[in-house]
């Protein structure tokens, strides 16, 4: 007998370009759609990654919910959950910060047979929310962390170990596909960089939480030391502008290229020498593996679940968040020494092939999800241990 197919909706905070945002249209477009039914509810209406989400032709449905003190809260909480139930979604994942505390709500309203809470980041920001998602974990089924790091976090947090599931970040395949040097040199004679320059790069919003300002202070010491070094941005946001007139005042204008928003569609970190990370909070950030996969040696802070790719000395370096000289030593070391560089990003390519393919993360997913089928039995959830 063929099971029917399982309903499972996603619940996203909206569909802005993030890294939270990707992963879960990626998810979205990678699914075995013989085996599950899906359907996006978007807390917020617009957004670039809408398109991507109607391209692939999943449903999209308007979640809008502006907060229970809002006029229309009384009537947009039923209905929502009248629409849970009406479709008989058996799986409610929720991807972040809000679409936890509200898919909370609504899902045990709808007693939906299971409810995903998911943590994919070391912070939650203002207390009310830090608040609200300690309570959303503990109402859904499972609590899905994107790295075991991310896992240990919930755990001390007080998170039952039964309920925490690990589900990596995958990557497309388009990110292990085999440099292209033509491509490569395309890139960087675009944003005018000679064949011999070294490139390290940083592929981030440019907003306060990436502490791009410590990354521009190391970069200017290692530039004075290795004139052919230059630093490409790629990103764009609210900071911009700061950080072009911290370039100035640091007088390293003139060998860091600000490279704007870029199509995923490739791997970016392919153009890069080494590649870098200069956040004070992450959860656990998918330009690190993207790096990884390019063979590209990673510099990054110690934030979040970081350790859990970055391995010190086998695949990049890590630093204390908002160290300037502990950065630039680090970068120096990889900037100065080619053979270091390709050994290093070697074993970070071979790191990625090995937890971060899609199928592997893809297969870990669907045996979560099939706990929601009505009748089964859910299975024990992995297991997280607190004190590793």
């Amino acid at each position: 007998m063929v099971s029917r197919r399982l309903r499972v909706a996603f619940l996203v905070d909206g569909f802005t370009v993030g890294g939270t945002e990707l992963n879960a249209v990626r998810t979205a477009e990678a699914i075995d759609r013989s085996r599950y039914e899906l359907t996006v509810l978007g807390m917020r209406r617009d957004g670039p990654l809408l398109a991507r989400y109607r391209a692939a032709g999943i449903p999209v449905e308007d979640f809008a919910f502006r907060g229970l003190r809002h006029p229309d809260a009384a009537t947009m909480v039923p209905r929502h959950v009248r629409w849970l139930r009406a479709h008989a979604i058996d799986v409610l994942h929720c991807h972040d910060k809000y679409s936890n505390m509200y898919g909370a709500l609504i899902g045990r309203l709808a007693g939906v047979p299971l409810l995903v809470a998911s943590r994919r980041f070391e912070n939650h920001g203002a207390w009310r929310f830090e608040a609200g998602n300690r309570v959303a974990y503990h109402l859904a089924h499972r609590a899905l962390a994107n790295s075991e790091g991310v896992g240990r976090l919930l755990a001390r947090e007080g998170i039952p170990e039964r309920k925490i599931v690990v589900v990596r970040n995958f990557l497309d395949d388009a990110a292990f596909a085999p440099a292209d040097d033509a491509a490569r040199r395309a890139f960087r004679r675009e944003l005018g960089i000679d064949d011999g320059a070294i490139v390290v790069g940083c592929v981030a919003r440019l907003a306060p939480v990436k502490d791009h300002p410590t990354l521009l202070r190391a970069f200017a010491e290692v530039v004075r030391a290795e004139p052919r070094a230059v630093l490409v941005l790629v990103g764009d946001g609210p900071s911009r502008a700061a950080l072009e007139a911290l370039a100035a005042e640091l007088g390293i204008a003139a060998a860091v290229r600000f490279a704007g928003h870029r199509d995923h569609g490739g791997n970016l970190h392919a153009a890069f020498d080494v590649s870098t990370l200069s956040s004070t909070s992450e959860g656990f950030p998918n330009a690190v593996i993207e790096a990884l996969a390019a063979a590209v040696p990673v510099v990054a802070t110690d934030v979040g679940a970081v350790r859990d790719a970055v391995l010190d000395g086998q695949t990049g370096h890590v630093v204390p968040a908002g160290d300037a000289g502990a950065f630039a030593r680090a970068l120096l070391a990889l900037v100065g020494d080619p053979a270091r560089r390709a050994a290093l990003g070697a074993a970070g390519r071979r790191l990625a092939l090995e937890r971060y393919r899609r199928e592997a993360v893809l297969a870990t997913l669907y045996a979560l999800w099939e706990q929601g089928r009505r009748g089964v039995p859910a299975p024990r959830a992995e297991r997280v241990a607190a004190s590793a």
